[in-house]
């Protein structure tokens, strides 16, 4: 396989690390599981999914022609994105849950279709999911061992797949899981500094060390 071994763990573990917690996409699947059913919060996923396969698709394409065109753009891109992800978790750290407001609860009515398309746009039309992917990604590739764009196709598939895993479950327990988040504003609140905590300390240790 043409990609490092320990970065492949370390992407999977922070990956899955962050696709559990409470975020804009996961509320919003929950949202539409909520008012739809477990088939509408499956199909927000796939919405979810498909556009984040898109930005996926357009960063490897443009990533992987710049480091071969400027292999010194790779030291920028990882010294960036790590400060970037450095924020982001800082962020977490900091975030507050005042209310129960941002939750979504049950009521209305929601039509697969329309939870698919809503999904897919919302993410799609989100310039902080394609920041993210620009950052996040490029921390795990080694241009060393060639085919960068194959490596950018390997995390992403893995990505994707937990997308899924996470969120297509969050989406099928959509009532339970809601009142859960909202009874426990303690357990968030950990799972955002936990996950923030991870988010500086994988910025900082891929900036610079390497």
């Amino acid at each position: 396989m043409p990609i490092d071994q320990n970065l492949l763990v370390v992407f999977a573990v922070t990956t899955i690390v962050a696709m559990v917690t409470p975020g804009p996409d996961m509320l919003f699947v929950l949202g539409c599981g909520v008012r739809g059913g477990p088939r509408a919060g499956l199909l927000a996923t796939a919405g979810v999914a498909t556009s984040e396969a898109v930005h996926i698709a357009v960063a490897a394409a443009g990533l992987a022609a710049l480091f071969a065109a400027a292999p010194v753009a790779f030291t920028v891109v990882r010294v960036v994105g790590g400060a970037y992800l450095v924020y982001l978790g800082v962020q977490m750290i900091r975030r507050r849950h005042d209310g129960p407001g941002e939750l979504p609860v049950a009521g209305g009515g929601m039509s697969g279709r329309r939870a698919y398309l809503n999904g897919l746009l919302t993410n799609l039309l989100n310039p902080k999911m394609v920041t993210f992917t620009i950052a996040f990604l490029p921390q795990f590739i080694n241009p060393a061992l060639g085919r960068v764009w194959l490596q950018f196709a390997i995390l992403g598939a893995i990505m994707i797949a937990m997308e899924f895993l996470v969120d297509g479950t969050v989406g099928v327990l959509a009532g339970r899981i809601g009142g859960w988040l909202r009874e426990r504003r303690a357990a968030r609140r950990r799972i955002d500094v936990a996950t923030g905590g991870i988010f500086v300390g994988l910025g900082v240790r891929l900036a610079v060390d390497r």
